[in-house]
C-alpha cells in the first residue's frame, strides 16, 4: 500500500511560494503544489484569479471568525473539503461539518 503513496512524484509535495495581496496587505504564501493546484482549480470555478480567490476567502474568514492563526492549514482544509464536497457529490452525500 504504501508504494503507491512513497512512490508519487516528489513535484506534488515540492513548496511553491505565492506573493498575493490580502486585504490591501501584500504577503506570501507557501503551500505543497497539489494543493495550489486545487486553489486554482477553485479560483477558476468562482471565477477569480488566484490571489482575488484567496483574497476574498480571508476576508469572508475574518468576518465570519477574525484573524485566523493559521492562514495555510486553513487553504488546506479548504482543499480537502472541496475534494470531500466532490466525491459526497458523487455519491449523493453531501454533508459540510
Amino acid at each position: 500500500m504504501c508504494q503507491i503513496f512513497a512512490g508519487q512524484n516528489p513535484e506534488r509535495y515540492d513548496l511553491e511560494t505565492r506573493r498575493m495581496r490580502l486585504n490591501g496587505q501584500s504577503t506570501s504564501i507557501r503551500l505543497e503544489k497539489s494543493f495550489w493546484a486545487i486553489v486554482d482549480e477553485l479560483a477558476a470555478m468562482e471565477g477569480l484569479s488566484t490571489p482575488g480567490f484567496v483574497s476574498q476567502l480571508h476576508g469572508e474568514v475574518l468576518e465570519l471568525h477574525g484573524e485566523t492563526k493559521n492562514f495555510t492549514s486553513l487553504l488546506r482544509c479548504t482543499c480537502l473539503l472541496h475534494l470531500e464536497l466532490q466525491q459526497g457529490a458523487g455519491s449523493g452525500n453531501i454533508a459540510a461539518e
